[in-house]
C-alpha cells in the first residue's frame, strides 16, 4: 500500500489562455521546478483505496538538480512517521514501527510499480509526463492569477488518470484529483509551497542511524 500510494501521489504531482497548450503549461511548471535550489511544499486531504477512506497528510522536500526527495507522511495512521529518500539510483524507505529501512534501487521500485514511473524524477515534471497523455481540461481566474486543470491518461490506456491544478502565479500546483474508472479515488491539496529555503541535501537524507538495513 505504501509504495503504490506513494508513487501515485507522486505522479500526478507532476497545468488557459490564448494560444497557450497544456505542454506549454507543463513546460513552464518544470522550467520553475528547475530553476529552484530546492522545493518543499504539504500534500494533505482524502482518499480511499480498497474501500477504505484515508486521511492522506504528508510533506515533501526536494533538490531537483541532484534528482533527490524526501517525503515524510503524518497520516494515513499506517504510515505515520514512516520516510522515503529517493536519489537517481536507489528508493530507501525507513518504517517507524519496525525501525527498518528498505532499500529498493530506482529501477525497481519504477518496475514494481506498473506504471513505468520513475519516482526519482519527483520534480522534473516533463520528465515524469513523459509516458502520459495530457490537455487542458480549463481554466479560470483572470491574468496573472489563472489556474489551468489539466488531465493526464497513461499513453498505455486504462481507466485511471489524473488531475492537477497549475496557477500560473509561480507555475505551481495547487490541488491533485486521481480517478480510476471516472470515480475520484483521493482529492488532495498542495499548501505550504516553498523554493529556495535552504534545505540541504544532508536533511533530506537523514535517517534513523540505528535502523535496521533490508536490501531488495
Amino acid at each position: 500500500m505504501s509504495k503504490r500510494l506513494t508513487l501515485t501521489l507522486l505522479a500526478g504531482l507532476l497545468s488557459v489562455a490564448g494560444a497557450q497548450s497544456a505542454q506549454d503549461i507543463v513546460n513552464k511548471v518544470d522550467a520553475a521546478q528547475k530553476a529552484a535550489k530546492d522545493v518543499s511544499f504539504r500534500l494533505s486531504g482524502n482518499a480511499s483505496f480498497d474501500s477504505a477512506a484515508q486521511k492522506i497528510d504528508l510533506t515533501v522536500k526536494a533538490i531537483p538538480a541532484q534528482s533527490l526527495a524526501r517525503v515524510q507522511f503524518m497520516a494515513p495512521d499506517a504510515l505515520a512517521d514512516n520516510v522515503i529518500v529517493a536519489d537517481k539510483t536507489e528508493i530507501r524507505q525507513y518504517m517507524y514501527l519496525t525501525n527498518q529501512i528498505t532499500v529498493t534501487s530506482a529501477q525497481k521500485a519504477a518496475d514494481q510499480t506498473g506504471l513505468g514511473l520513475d519516482f526519482t524524477q519527483l520534480t522534473n515534471t516533463a520528465s515524469m509526463l513523459a509516458r502520459y497523455n495530457v490537455k487542458l481540461l480549463g481554466t479560470t481566474g483572470t491574468a496573472g492569477k489563472r489556474v489551468y486543470q489539466l488531465e493526464a491518461t497513461p499513453r498505455t490506456g486504462g481507466s485511471d488518470s489524473s488531475r492537477v491544478w497549475i496557477t500560473e502565479a509561480g507555475w505551481r500546483p495547487t490541488r491533485i484529483q486521481l480517478l480510476s474508472s471516472g470515480k475520484t479515488i483521493a482529492d488532495l491539496t498542495v499548501s505550504s509551497y516553498k523554493v529556495n529555503s535552504g534545505v540541504t541535501a544532508t536533511a533530506i537524507r537523514q535517517l534513523p542511524k540505528d535502523a535496521q538495513i533490508i536490501r531488495q
